[in-house]
């Protein structure tokens, strides 16, 4: 398998030397250690991010024992070929661009028994143009999930604000109701008063 082949063929001979890019980007280098598969993947997808291209996830080796996953590839989306796509119109037939131009940019990470796991490739040429914004959104993919989740927090603000206006309502209402009821027992009780005072005044002329 080649994933295999390529994990065995680690020259042993690493030199650890880590190297930033501009703006501090850390970039990957052969030898760098991880805690977990996730963690390296997590590191990949944000270098990809802030460099300018989409991670696929590739390959991987099993473990025949248990299954576990033993090694990882992480590459470029526009790794490998894709056949064109033609669009019947009439007697026009058009061609779609491929989204793959067979980009060689990857990454390989494997375990080792210490637990560990250690990026034992690293390719970092593309082929193709790399595209970053100055949001830090690197491609209309990154664009797209970033209105989706705008899109959401609107949705859930617009939640809120209901929640906030029923509930202003309600004790809108319960004021107006309370109002009303001590308005009620004010008049009530100048109406009693009023009454005194008439008994009182009709007393006094009596006598």
């Amino acid at each position: 398998m080649e994933l295999e082949k390529e994990v065995e063929a680690v020259d042993s001979s690493i030199e650890e030397k880590v190297e930033c890019l501009g703006d501090g980007i850390l970039e990957p280098f052969v030898g760098m250690e991880f805690d977990s598969e996730d963690d390296a993947r997590k590191f990949y997808t944000e270098y990809a991010r802030r460099v300018g291209f989409v991670v696929r996830v590739m390959q991987r080796r099993r473990s025949g024992i248990d299954g576990r996953t033993l090694a990882r590839r992480l590459g470029c989306n526009k790794q490998g070929f894709s056949p064109n796509h033609r669009i019947t119109m009439g007697s026009d037939k058009k061609s779609r661009s491929s989204a793959r131009e067979g980009c060689k940019a990857t990454i390989l990470v494997k375990m080792e028994k210490s637990g560990k796991w250690v990026v034992t490739r690293f390719e970092k040429d593309h082929n193709h143009p790399l595209v970053i914004t100055a949001n830090g959104l690197s491609t209309a993919g990154d664009k797209d999930k970033k209105i989706e989740e705008l899109t959401m927090e609107l949705e859930h603000q617009e939640q809120l604000c209901a929640l906030y206006r029923e509930r202003l309502l309600s004790f809108m209402n319960s004021v107006d109701k309370q109002t009303e009821e001590l308005s009620s027992k004010i008049q009530e009780i100048v109406d009693n008063v009023r009454k005194v005072e008439s008994e009182a005044k009709m007393f006094s002329h009596r006598r």
